[in-house]
């Protein structure tokens, strides 16, 4: 099954943005390719970039690579609840109290890419369960209504969207 970019009504303003930046039309498609390609970029950048930080409070890139890893677990859970039916409202995370307790800087990059590649693929797997019904499912996050598909393709956009902030402020 073809599943196609969401439209409008499907996601709200603040994870547009990241819909928008997945190129592709197919999700599945999409999620693969968005893998290989993350984990080829990251596999270039030097370990001594790996802790770079361009400001003190900035995240280094290692927990840009954890945080990529918390949201996709987040977002694959808030698809599943939707896709089960489940009309329980859920709550948004603080991003920045995952990475400060996420111990990542002292990880290794390649476990943290092992970690991706393993959360990605039971994304594709979740996905590739759910029928035409599921994938246009909704329900709240954060206050939001959100579907299914949505989630797919912000997940798509939310890596892309870090390796365009890993280039401009980290890979100058």
């Amino acid at each position: 099954m073809q599943i196609l970019p969401p439209p409008p009504n499907e996601s709200f303003g603040y994870f547009d943005n990241y819909i928008q930046k997945a190129p592709h039309q197919d999700l599945m498609e999409g999620l693969k390719e968005s893998s290989e390609e993350f984990l080829n970029f990251i596999d270039k950048i030097s370990d001594s970039q790996l802790d770079f930080r361009y400001q003190p409070d900035k995240w280094n890139i290692r927990e840009i690579v954890q945080h990529i890893i918390d949201c996709e677990r987040v977002f694959s859970y808030r698809a599943l609840t939707f896709a089960r039916g489940d009309k329980t409202s859920l709550p948004g995370f603080e991003e920045n109290d995952y990475a400060r307790e996420s111990n990542s800087s002292s990880r290794d990059i390649t476990d943290l890419m092992i970690e991706f590649k393993a959360v990605r693929k039971a994304t594709i797997e979740l996905y590739k369960s759910f029928d035409e019904s599921m994938i246009d499912a909704r329900g709240i996050a954060n206050n939001r209504e959100l579907s299914v598909r949505a989630i797919g393709f912000i997940m798509i956009g939310h890596v892309l969207h870090h390796q365009e902030i890993i280039i401009e402020r980290y890979l100058l």
